[in-house]
């Protein structure tokens, strides 16, 4: 398992700072992470749930990191102007020396559409929109300002933005399992990043892609498996559970049994949660993202703890010189 990587998602929405975190607070968190070993940090996007802004927040963690990677779960791009994000994004990918990987989705149904009507973008065209914006991005990174016309964007006069430091841009993975979704991530996206609670939907998923990306002519190891998963460590399985269901109730304002159809949540002794989090190794999963399901900042510290731990016991051990 020497190739599987952790990340770790920084508590930056509206609930976690009612109950006592800061913006602050967070680039302290990016380098303690950075120090214990997480592979990358990770900031999600929303305008329905307030939060720290995403692109701002990476902006600074860059400054203060050194190894680690920063990435989007999940950029929407639908609620900012594609071609200003362009210059955002190749900014970033400077700013930390190539270090940027992006999440990216279309949003979600029953959900989203007030945040696209707020953004000025149709829902109904949310994927068509999605996938334009990342072909228009990769062709301002590649230093071509030539007009670009879509199927929903279309520009007759575009800029030129800076070249990112990491050639083509940073690395984007779609969050989405639907199977229109797996189709446009083996032909499109560098990575795939779901959140299926149940791992044979994972494992039959990333079947999906790699037949996708096959019928592209790309290479299926170019295309990085991943999985959110949001976790609480407890050897106590019934104060587990209420953790988890007081964090949908506060982030989502939706109970425990409605979220865990939709997403994977998990809880248990850090064995048992490394054994759950291996069942999505074992079906392909190779970058695993912890949402860490607490609120408070003294919680999350402890809870940190705990998903070190998981994390080193999942290494081999270096043996000594």
């Amino acid at each position: 398992m020497k190739d599987i990587r952790y990340g770790l998602l920084l508590p930056a929405g509206q609930a976690q700072l009612a109950a006592g975190g800061s913006a602050h607070a967070l680039l302290d968190l990016v380098v303690t992470a950075e120090q214990r070993g997480f592979d990358s940090a990770w900031v999600g996007d929303s305008l329905l749930r307030a939060r720290i802004e995403p692109l701002t927040l990476l902006a600074a963690a860059a400054t203060a990191t050194e190894r680690i990677i920063l990435g989007t779960a999940a950029l929407i791009p639908a609620y900012r102007n594609p071609v200003h994000t362009a210059l955002t994004l190749t900014s970033l990918d400077l700013l930390s020396r190539g270090r940027i990987v992006l999440g990216v989705g279309a949003g979600f149904p029953g959900i989203s559409e007030p945040e696209f009507e707020l953004s000025g973008v149709d829902f109904r065209t949310r994927f068509a929109y999605l996938d334009d914006t990342v072909r228009l991005w990769r062709q301002l990174w590649s230093g071509n300002s030539n007009p670009f016309h879509g199927k929903v964007l279309h520009y007759d006069w575009l800029p030129e933005v800076p070249r990112p430091h990491r050639p083509g841009g940073p690395p984007i993975w779609l969050a989405g399992i639907t199977p229109a979704a797996l189709r446009r991530t083996g032909r499109l996206y560098d990575g795939w990043l779901p959140y299926p609670p149940d791992v044979r939907d994972y494992e039959s998923g990333l079947t999906a892609i790699h037949a996708a990306s096959t019928a592209a002519g790309r290479d299926e190891a170019s295309i990085t498996p991943a999985l959110f998963a949001t976790v609480y460590i407890d050897d106590d399985p019934v104060r587990g559970r209420a953790a988890l269901a007081d964090y949908c109730e506060a982030t989502y304002r939706m109970p425990l049994e409605q979220v865990e159809q939709i997403q994977v949540m998990m809880t248990g002794s850090t064995e048992q949660v490394a054994a759950q989090l291996d069942q999505y190794v074992q079906a392909g999963a190779r970058h695993l993202l912890i949402r860490i399901a607490t609120l408070t900042p003294e919680a999350f510290t402890t809870q940190l703890d705990q998903a070190t731990a998981l994390i080193e016991r999942s290494r081999p051990a270096i043996p000594p010189l």
